[in-house]
């Protein structure tokens, strides 16, 4: 049986002593840029890396200080957090760490990829005893800007609690749950529970706005009741105000992390009816050009099919 354990530890305070701590992020999008913000507002000394001229700025502009490469971050910092958008970035990525960085490096994975991607740039890392960890992340790009997200750590347990304090500097709560890739088991648990609950937010406020009852009110009774949920709260006031241009979770990239539960599901046997029936809405949004907006998005599409009755 797995131990979970949820350490919660204040992080280090700005301007205090001991010297603040270098920490790197890499990947610099929409989760870490927010990641990258919450560090240096808790008093770390942030790097970070990201091909994007745009993301490059936004750190410029927090106060943070951007490398020319991945494996400068190797160099320069003393813990990394990466945030990337696919496999081919991380192993990339994990090469030129391993090519430069230095041993005794500790790397917390915190991106949504295959299993066996992880543990390739695992192995790559580990090679020149640098410690690569899975940590993915509960939570969206809104909570990430506010602290709300969870991390499912797990993988060496002696580097996960040197971490600790730089987790506390960007998230509410650690849950260490043992060996390396359970984090990403979890976390594909949690995203299997976010496509259904993000898809029947959206089915609730349109119900309730055919039978004349005001979104608002829906959000503000329901929210709070039994059928509430912490999707119902976070994406409910984007499908009313009809904001979801602005993406915390793309559509797009929400296509990649559906294709891992699925496989996920086949590869364990496991039935899943009501994560099949939101997969045809994702899809959906896809077609109907919503692609880089939030995947509130699907109240539009709800929405639509509704209209053609």
């Amino acid at each position: 049986m797995t131990t979970i354990k949820k350490v919660t530890k204040k992080s280090t305070p700005k301007n205090s002593s001991p010297a603040l701590e270098t920490v790197g992020v890499l990947g610099l999008g929409i989760m870490g840029s927010a990641i990258s913000g919450n560090l240096l507002k808790a008093g770390f000394d942030v790097i970070g890396f990201d091909p994007n001229p745009t993301c490059q700025k936004r750190l410029t502009k927090a106060g943070g200080r951007v490398v020319k490469s991945a494996g400068e971050l190797g160099k320069q910092a003393k813990f990394i957090i990466s945030s990337l958008p696919s496999a081919n970035a991380l192993i990339d990525s994990a090469k030129a760490i391993a090519a430069s960085g230095k041993k005794g490096l500790v790397i917390a994975e915190a991106s949504t990829l295959d299993l066996d991607d992880k543990a390739a740039a695992k192995k790559i890392l580990d090679a020149k005893g640098i410690t690569l960890l899975d940590c993915p992340l509960s939570g969206t790009g809104a909570q990430a800007k506010t602290k709300d997200l969870s991390i499912y750590s797990s993988g060496q347990a002696a580097a996960v609690k040197k971490m600790e304090h730089v987790f506390s500097g960007f998230a509410k709560a650690n849950y260490y749950v043992g060996s390396f890739g359970n984090g990403m088991k979890l976390k594909l648990m949690a995203n299997l529970l976010v496509a259904i609950h993000n898809v029947s937010t959206a089915e609730a406020i349109l119900l309730g706005k055919n039978w004349g009852i005001d979104p608002e009110t829906t959000v503000k009774v329901l929210a709070d009741g039994a059928g509430g949920s912490r999707m119902f709260s976070v994406r409910g006031p984007v499908m009313v105000k009809e904001n979801w241009d602005e993406a915390t979770m793309k559509v797009s990239i929400w296509q990649k992390d559906m294709k891992l539960i699925t496989a996920a599901l086949a590869q364990t046997n496991t039935p899943a009816p009501l994560f099949a029936a939101s997969q045809a809405i994702y899809n959906a949004a896809m077609g109907a050009g919503h692609a880089e907006n939030d995947t509130a998005a699907v109240y539009d599409v709800l929405r639509r099919m509704s209209a053609l009755k």
